[in-house]
């Protein structure tokens, strides 16, 4: 047996990748000591470490590189492929925004303005779809924000802790170049609470942003702040590929309905240990009809339902209370796949919560 500090000396994988990889349900340890919650894994693992290392080091998504580890050869050579496509197209999208960088320096241009015009109940619902996932470590603080990302008719507004992510959109008139600034939490609380201040104005809200800085006007009052200085992480890295077949399960839920049975006593909950403490899991999976239903750990003990995915119960309730009431959508993909939560009338609102290994 091998300690996770040689293991990760052995891989290239740092102590805090291996802990993450393995609440990731990417790379468990083959021994967990049940009184320390220290891990031990075997001479076998080094090598898929190894591979977790290298994919890590090009950037594959983590559910990609758990499919690597499960597939065979020929699987694994087309995963890297399509991979080794966006790399390209990422590289490209790169030359192009620094030649235009390049240009803007030898002109010796002005600071560039991108106003944006929008709803201010949209905005509202944005920054509400949102705000629960914004991370709160002080040792990650380019998660303590909200990207705020423009394309040519709206703006993008994205958060992530790294255990679940959000994503929503709201149309705008756009004047001037796509922007992408990482605004922080407190910016975007006070202009939340500015959203519903008075009835007055035009009922639409000014977003400006000017070089690192960004500022939202309402009514007449406005809030500005500096930019966060960091390089938010790609979150389109977290979805799924494009070309994929989609989910193995998309069901419908009633969010009054679930939310109501995850917060009764009676729901049911799997108890796992993670880093040495007790940690109760959510664990979901079809009911049969096109519907969820809440598994306990009396239900685990076959492989009868491949796609059942465990999660965070706190942090479910969070993202259904962010996407609203009426019919949701949940996608289950496996037990090491993350679970989304969409609504069936927005594509461009969902969230996505990683999986807590089984």
């Amino acid at each position: 047996m091998r300690s996770i500090g040689e293991l990760a000396r052995a891989s290239g994988l740092t102590v805090s990748a291996l802990r993450f990889y393995d609440s990731a349900g990417v790379l468990a340890p083959a021994l967990v000591d049940p009184a320390t919650g220290y891990r031990w894994y075997t001479g076998d693992q080094v090598a898929p470490a190894r591979l977790v290392a290298g994919l890590r080091r090009v950037g594959m998504p983590v559910a990609e590189i758990a499919a690597a580890l499960r597939s065979e050869p020929a699987q694994v050579h087309r995963l890297l492929d399509a991979h080794l496509r966006r790399l390209e197209e990422g590289l490209a999208d790169a030359r192009r925004e620094l030649s235009r960088i390049r240009t803007l320096i030898d002109a010796e241009e002005p600071m560039v303005t991108t106003s944006l015009v929008l709803s201010r109940v949209d905005l509202a619902a944005a920054v509400d779809a949102v705000r629960f996932a914004v991370g709160a470590d002080p040792e990650l603080p380019v998660l303590g924000g909200v990207l705020f990302e423009s394309d040519p008719d709206g703006v993008r507004l994205v958060a992530t802790d790294r255990h679940r992510l959000a994503v929503a959109r709201a149309d705008a008139r756009v004047d001037g170049p796509a922007v992408r600034v990482l605004a922080p939490v407190a910016f975007v609380d006070e202009v939340r609470a500015l959203l519903d201040t008075g009835a007055g104005g035009t009922g639409e809200a000014r977003l400006t942003v000017a070089g690192d800085s960004i500022a939202i006007s309402v009514a007449g009052r406005t809030v500005d702040a500096a930019a966060l200085p960091y390089d938010f992480p790609d979150h389109r890295r977290l979805l799924r590929p494009a070309g994929d077949d989609g989910p193995a399960h998309r069901l419908t839920v009633d969010a009054d309905a679930l939310r109501a049975a995850l917060a009764s006593a009676d729901a049911p909950v799997v108890t796992r240990r993670h880093d040495g403490a007790p940690l109760a899991v959510t664990v979901l999976g079809p009911d049969g009809r096109g519907g969820v239903r809440l598994l306990g750990a009396d239900e685990l003990t076959g492989e009868e339902d491949a796609f059942r995915v465990g999660v965070n119960g706190g942090y479910l309730l969070q993202a259904l209370a962010a996407a609203g009431r009426g019919q949701l959508l949940l996608e289950l993909d496996g037990p090491i796949a993350p679970l989304a939560v969409r609504r069936p009338d927005d594509v461009d609102a969902f969230s996505v919560l990683m999986p807590i290994r089984l």
